[in-house]
């Protein structure tokens, strides 16, 4: 078990004067931008108002509305031209029950990769977060635990974190401590802080010391190695030694228990409360179907995982999934933004799962913010960033 500050841009082209950010994620896109649809700068700055504007209201955007905004210099009729372009090359939608538009995956896709930007959070907001977690960085369960209530509550978003794979984690200690009715429970300590407990039953009843001599000999031979590694040479690397007591036979049987990937616990997510504030989840339905899919840790795991194998090297950046590119078909509805972190040689991911609509902007900052104060890198990247270049 599991113990940039925004910048605007004044465009004036093809009769429209409207405020354009500069782009200040490093957010990847997922597909090539030159499998779309080419935009002119029009259809840019109508395609990015469409999608501010039904993140900030939740209903259908029509060409009048965009025409009263101040920073529009164009008539209803020639904004409604250039969305119903947009929607014939499939960047918007038209629902058949209202005269406006909302924005299709390729739309908020596009607006992601190339139109958004991304705010700096506020002192407070910053402060809050370095103070909340500051106090739990030597416990990884409660650190994680707390990252997601706090994600939830800042995004109303539905907050998740994904502890790093114990496999590719590097022992620290191993600690062996009696337990009464023939029992000892292993301490797994590895590096970044989490730990991994087994329960195993042992009938020699041994001295504390003779114990203590026996998990000095083990950590010199494991300590230092992956659990993975540890798994597949235990073998080479323990029969040798000297077993009177057992014990050392015993941690050999059931290495595949000790040093293996535990089957659940990986996962923790916050805020079932604050999404259901959602206007998407009026529906009882769209609830359920949320929430058994997270819970159901195997799938929402693969996907947190697909994510990040998809981007090795993105950690501290965050990374956006909308709709269908989580490739799992219960999550359409939704997207992913989503931060690797590091703790000590292993990576794990924090991030939110949200509509489609939602403030990408928002929670991408808030995102890698958080997974930067979370983030724990090796001693050796530690040295290596304190090193003047």
């Amino acid at each position: 078990m599991f113990e940039p500050r925004r910048r605007w841009a004044d465009h004036s082209r093809d009769g429209l004067d409207v405020r354009v950010s500069n782009l200040l994620t490093t957010v990847s896109p997922v597909e090539s931008t030159d499998d779309r649809p080419s935009l002119s700068e029009r259809e840019r700055s109508i395609l990015r108002l469409v999608v501010e504007e039904f993140v900030d209201t939740a209903g259908p955007v029509g060409s009048r509305s965009l025409a009263k905004d101040t920073n529009v210099d164009l008539s209803a009729a020639s904004i409604r031209n250039t969305m119903a372009d947009l929607e014939d090359m499939g960047y918007l939608d038209h629902p058949y029950t209202s005269a406006g538009r909302i924005p299709t995956r390729l739309g908020y896709r596009t607006f992601v990769d190339e139109l958004m930007d991304t705010p700096e959070l506020s002192e407070v907001e910053q402060e809050v977060m370095k103070m909340k977690l500051a106090r739990l960085v030597s416990d990884t369960d409660e650190l994680l635990s707390e990252s997601t209530r706090l994600l939830s509550k800042l995004t109303n978003l539905l907050g998740i974190a994904l502890t790093p794979r114990l496999s590719t984690a590097v022992l620290d200690r191993l600690d062996i401590v009696p337990l009464s009715g023939s029992r000892l429970m292993f301490v797994l300590s590895v590096e970044g802080g989490l730990v991994k407990t087994v329960v195993l039953s042992f009938e020699e009843d041994l001295a504390r010391p003779k114990i203590d001599r026996i998990v000095s000999i083990l950590n010199e031979r494991i300590a230092g190695l992956t659990l993975l590694q540890i798994r597949q040479t235990h073998k080479e690397r323990l029969q040798d030694l000297p077993d009177e007591t057992g014990l050392i036979q015993l941690v050999i049987d059931e290495a595949s228990l000790l040093f293996s990937e535990p089957d659940e616990g990986r996962l923790q997510f916050d805020g079932t409360q604050n999404i259901l504030s959602q206007p998407e989840f009026q529906h009882s339905d769209d609830v359920r179907r949320l929430l058994e899919t997270i819970e159901d840790g195997d799938r929402i795991v693969q996907v947190l995982e697909n994510i990040f194998e998809a981007n090795p090297d993105a950690v501290g950046q965050a990374v956006v999934r909308i709709g269908s590119e989580t490739d799992e078909a219960e999550m359409d509805d939704y997207s992913i933004v989503l931060s690797p972190y590091r703790l000590g040689d292993s990576v794990g991911s924090l991030g939110v799962i949200g509509p489609k609509r939602m403030d990408y902007g928002r929670a991408v900052a808030l995102v890698e913010n958080m997974a930067s104060v979370v983030n724990q890198p090796s001693d050796d990247e530690a040295a290596d960033s304190s090193v003047p270049s």
